[in-house]
């Protein structure tokens, strides 16, 4: 028989045999008792309460465990905590609960060893996390035993097991009021609180990024804004949906009052308000849009201090409310300081755009081609510390002196005009429309010892002035030539000094056959061929040409012209040479042409000259030929007009067949009328 079952018999002879069984009840108690109820069932003790708990008959103990545990009872019923548990259901009460051990006695028999060692999973909560942290006590106590269970319980204590829900709310603080629910296990776990690992806020209209993503729920959820509800302890109830988010009005007050617009993004982003979104930002709605260099200077270069009010509306008026005068009050216009608008632009301090039109106004007009120069080859920079000191930060020369071309430009020409009486001013010979061609003209140069004539007009300068010049002979080294390399006293004045004569100097004024103008006599500075010499020149070679001399070409008595070979250029250094034209001295006739008379007339005392009876019209008849008076034989009456081949016949013994004899012929009649009667 088990101990109950014999206990439960004493118990039942105990109460038939009443009082009487024995002279006291201690003594029948402690024979029946198996022990001392613990402290929390000594309500229960004495031998007359013993059914209390063990049944009599056949009912089940647990049956009356649960009569006074309603709170387990109950638990058992919602099939929660446990008591539930399907191997906990069916064991015994007694199995874990004994009793009769004294008062001090602990009615739990722990599962895992003891309460701390209880692996909470078996009651259906596992603790994990900051749950796993705490003591029983911090969770099993009064405050927050709020289940119909705790109700049930026939005695409260604070640290009682039973009575715990299982929502968050039921031990925590619900800070959303009920507005998202009651399941907080949708975004929180049992870390930490002000982390949601089961919600992104990027699944919502309004993603949290970079500043935003650490501020607390509160700050934009239970904003006055958004005219929340109380709950009935009359705390605020935060909104989470909807909140208003399309502007950044909607949180944030705009500083700039609306002057730029409602949209903040434009300029700012989440990362902080400080940072100014340099591609977004719209500088154009301002009053001073940024153009230019402007566009790429950072914000605060001009909105040093974002934090002092002063400072985030600089003054823009003026370029120099920014920037200080880089010339030092040294650029006016009509002797006033000026702003940097008048010459510059917001692209960039260079180029200027003071233009040429402005420059007009000045007391340097701009022309020519000093109308394309820089504004920096005049308006250099001063590299004098002592004098660029007062020109400002820019060290520019705003007036520049200008009376003079030497006071910009150098002389190329290293003071060879400095002697003149302009004292070479670059002006006498050159123009502001171009340093090239030279101004100095054919009629300047007629001045100077060799006027500029005929083909010489179209000769460059640095043809015989330029240390490159072709065909003549080198400058001399001693020679100053400045960085022009150009020398004006050249010694080259004479034609034979530059070109080559091909008369071997015969015809210069000091030679053989000297003619006071040396190559001029027969030449002319347009052309070398043809020659200038003429009938008329011809006297000067005491040779006129008269008659059938004036048509005959010069090379039918010069024939050395034939065999002057062609030349391209006549100058000293040109390459190739010529023959020499020597034009030899010829005055009589048989110079050039072959008597047809042979000597007949050799013992006359003329020597027989041509020109003693031909004229230079034509050879015949001879003009000059007078029969009566130059001959023995006068020509009267029918004489006269007899041809002269009938009493001068033609001899076959020379070789010319019209070789005439004219002496010896006989002057009497019969040698020519032989046989004839003569009248």
């Amino acid at each position: 028989m088990s101990a109950v079952r014999r206990l439960a018999t004493l118990i039942v002879v105990a109460l038939m045999l009443g009082p009487a069984w024995s002279g006291s009840s201690t003594r029948l108690v402690g024979q029946i008792s198996p022990g001392p109820l613990a402290r929390a069932h000594q309500d229960l003790e004495g031998a007359l309460k013993c059914t209390k708990c063990h049944a009599g008959r056949k009912e089940a103990m647990p049956a009356n465990c649960l009569g006074c545990h309603r709170d387990i009872e109950w638990l058992v019923q919602q099939n929660r905590g446990y008591h539930a548990a399907r191997e906990v259901r069916a064991a015994t009460c007694a199995s874990c609960h004994p009793d009769h051990a004294g008062q001090n006695f602990q009615l739990i028999k722990w599962p895992d060893g003891s309460r701390e060692r209880f692996d909470h999973r078996r009651a259906g909560w596992a603790l994990t996390q900051t749950h796993a942290e705490q003591d029983c006590g911090d969770c099993h106590t009064a405050k927050f035993q709020v289940s119909p269970a705790a109700r049930l319980a026939t005695t409260k204590t604070p640290r009682s097991l039973t009575g715990l829900e299982t929502t968050c709310t039921s031990c925590h603080e619900d800070v959303h009021r009920g507005s998202l629910g009651t399941s907080c296990s949708k975004c929180h776990n049992a870390g930490k609180w002000s982390i949601t690992p089961g919600f992104d806020h990027d699944t919502t209209a309004y993603p949290l990024t970079n500043k935003h993503a650490g501020v607390q729920c509160d700050k934009c959820h239970l904003t006055p804004a958004l005219a929340t509800r109380r709950d009935d302890a009359g705390r605020p109830i935060p909104v989470y949906r909807p909140v208003p988010h399309q502007s950044c009005a909607e949180c944030h007050r705009d500083p700039h009052a609306g002057r730029l617009g409602p949209t903040c993004t434009g300029c700012h982003s989440t990362s902080g308000f400080r940072l100014i979104d340099k591609q977004n930002f719209e500088h154009d709605r301002t009053r001073y849009p940024l153009t230019g260099r402007h566009s790429a200077v950072r914000c605060a270069g001009c909105h040093r201090d974002f934090s002092a009010p002063e400072l985030k509306k600089p003054a823009f008026q003026t370029c120099g409310t920014c920037h200080a005068d880089a010339h030092g009050g040294t650029a006016t216009l009509a002797g006033k300081p000026v702003d940097c608008v008048q010459c510059h632009t917001v692209n960039g301090f260079t180029p200027s755009t003071f233009t040429v039109e402005q420059h007009q106004t000045a007391k340097y007009p701009l022309e020519g081609k000093h109308r394309t120069v820089i504004c920096s080859s005049c308006h250099r920079k001063e590299v004098n510390p002592a004098l660029a000191s007062r020109l400002g930060s820019a060290k520019v020369i705003i007036r520049p002196a200008f009376g003079r071309c030497l006071d910009c430009h150098t002389d190329l020409h290293g003071g060879q005009l400095a002697g003149r009486a302009d004292r070479g001013d670059c002006s006498a010979c050159h123009k502001l429309a171009g340093w090239t061609p030279s101004g100095f003209d054919p009629a300047q140069h007629a001045k100077l010892r060799l006027p500029l004539e005929g083909r010489h007009r179209e000769i460059g300068c640095r043809d015989c002035h330029g240390a490159d010049r072709k065909g003549l002979p080198p400058l001399p080294r001693s020679a100053t030539l400045g960085k022009a390399g150009f020398l004006f006293k050249v010694v080259e004045t004479d034609c034979a000094a530059c070109h080559t004569d091909p008369h071997r100097g015969r015809f210069s004024a000091s030679g053989q056959r000297a003619k006071t103008a040396g190559c001029l006599a027969c030449h002319n500075t347009a052309t070398f061929r043809p020659s200038t010499a003429d009938v008329a020149t011809h006297k000067s070679f005491n040779f006129p040409l008269e008659g059938a001399h004036r048509a005959t070409p010069c090379l039918a008595c010069h024939p050395e012209m034939r065999t002057a070979p062609a030349r391209r250029s006549s100058l000293i250094a040109g390459g190739g040479a010529f023959s020499e034209l020597r034009y030899s001295a010829r005055t009589l006739c048989a110079d050039c042409h072959e008597t047809p008379h042979g000597n007949q007339f050799a013992d006359r005392s003329d020597a027989g000259r041509c020109d003693a009876c031909h004229g230079t019209d034509a050879f015949a008849p001879a003009a000059r030929f007078d029969h009566n008076r130059d001959a023995s034989f006068s020509l009267k009456g029918a004489h006269e007009g007899v041809p002269c081949n009938r009493c001068h016949p033609t001899v076959t013994r020379f070789s010319d067949p019209r070789r005439l004899v004219y002496r010896p012929v006989s002057g009497k009649c019969e040698s020519c009328h032989a046989g004839k009667e003569t009248r």
